[in-house]
C-alpha cells in the first residue's frame, strides 16, 4: 500500500473519532466555541511532542518561517476555529451522519471559492458535480419538525450551519496549503508537523484568549471535561496530520476521493454508537452528496 493511502485512510478514520467526541462533548456542559477550543488545547502538546521528537531523531531544525507562510497558516487557523464551531453546532441541529455530510460541502464549496479568488474555471462535469450536490443539500435541508415551504426549509438554521462549515473548512484548507508550500524542505513530515504546530498553538492562545473575556468560566469546564477532551486533542492532533502528510505525498483531488470513506465511518458511528436513525431520505441526500464530491475531486 502506498504511504499517502495509509496516511489517508488514517485520517478519516481519525476525524471521525473526533467528531464523535465533539458530540459527546457538545451534548454536555460545553459551548460549541469551548467544545472547538479543547481540541485545539488538548492537541497542541501532543502535536509539539511528536514535531520535536520528528526532528530530534532525524537531526533536523527548525526550518525558517516566511510571512507568507506566517500568513496563510494565521488565515487557515482561522477558517478552521469558525468550521469547527459552526459544524459542532450543527451536531445539536441533526444526527451525526448528516452533520458530517453537510461539512462535506467543502469540496463542492472549495470550487466556487477557487474561481471567485483565484480565477481558476471549472469545466461542464465540473459543474454538474456542483449541481449533483445542491440536490443532496436540497434533500437534507428537510428539518424534522420546521414545517412551511422550500424557501423556508431552506432557510433553516442546519442548513445554514452545514453550509457555514463547508465554507470556512474550504478556506483552511487554502491557508493549510499554501502555508506548506512555503517550507523549504522536501520531507512531507517535517513542512506536514512544522505547519501543524504553528496553527494549533495559535488557534489554542487564541482561543483562550476569547473564552476568558467573552465565555467566562468555560476554560474550567473544558479542563473539568479533560477526560474526553484528552482523547479529543489526541484523535484531532493525528487526523490533522495524516492530512498534512497526505497533501504533501500526493494531489488533493486523490486524497479528497479517498477522504471520503470517512461517510462510511460516520454512518457506521451514527447507527452503531449513538444509535440515531437515518431515513430515507437522508440516505438519497447522502448519496447525492457522495457522488458529487466524487465526480468534482476526479474531474479537477
Amino acid at each position: 500500500m502506498d504511504l499517502w493511502i495509509a496516511v489517508t485512510l488514517s485520517a478519516a478514520f481519525f476525524q471521525t473519532l473526533r467528531f464523535m467526541l465533539h458530540k459527546v462533548l457538545s451534548t454536555g456542559g460545553l459551548t460549541a466555541t469551548s467544545s472547538t477550543f479543547a481540541r485545539f488545547a488538548y492537541a497542541a502538546p501532543a502535536a509539539v511532542l511528536v514535531v520535536a521528537g520528528y526532528l530530534i531523531a532525524t537531526g533536523q531544525g527548525w526550518p525558517q518561517l516566511s510571512h507568507a507562510f506566517w500568513a496563510y497558516a494565521l488565515f487557515g487557523a482561522l477558517g478552521q476555529i469558525l468550521a469547527t464551531v459552526f459544524v459542532v453546532a450543527l451536531f445539536r441541529q441533526r444526527n451525526f451522519a448528516v452533520g458530517i455530510t453537510f461539512k462535506k460541502t467543502e469540496v463542492i464549496q472549495t470550487a466556487l471559492v477557487g474561481l471567485a479568488v483565484l480565477g481558476e474555471n471549472i469545466s461542464a462535469a465540473g459543474w454538474g458535480a456542483i449541481l449533483i450536490g445542491l440536490v443532496g443539500v436540497l434533500l437534507l435541508s428537510d428539518t424534522p419538525g420546521l414545517s412551511g415551504g422550500l424557501l423556508r426549509r431552506m432557510g433553516s438554521r442546519a442548513v445554514a450551519l452545514g453550509l457555514a462549515s463547508g465554507f470556512f473548512f474550504a478556506i483552511s484548507g487554502v491557508g493549510y496549503r499554501g502555508a506548506s508550500l512555503e517550507i523549504a524542505s522536501e520531507a512531507p513530515f517535517l513542512r506536514a508537523g512544522v505547519t501543524l504546530v504553528c496553527v494549533v498553538l495559535s488557534q489554542a492562545f487564541g482561543m483562550a484568549l476569547w473564552l476568558r473575556l467573552f465565555e467566562p468560566g468555560q476554560i474550567t469546564a473544558v479542563w473539568q471535561a479533560r477526560g474526553t477532551a484528552i482523547l479529543l486533542g489526541l484523535t484531532s492532533m493525528a487526523g490533522s496530520l495524516s492530512w498534512f502528510t497526505a497533501f504533501t505525498l500526493q494531489t488533493a483531488a486523490y486524497v479528497q476521493a479517498l477522504g471520503q470513506v470517512e461517510l462510511i465511518f460516520s454512518l457506521m458511528a451514527s447507527v452503531l454508537v449513538f444509535k440515531e436513525s437515518i431515513t430515507r431520505r437522508e440516505l438519497a441526500g447522502i448519496g447525492f452528496l457522495c457522488l458529487s464530491v466524487l465526480i468534482l475531486v476526479l474531474v479537477l
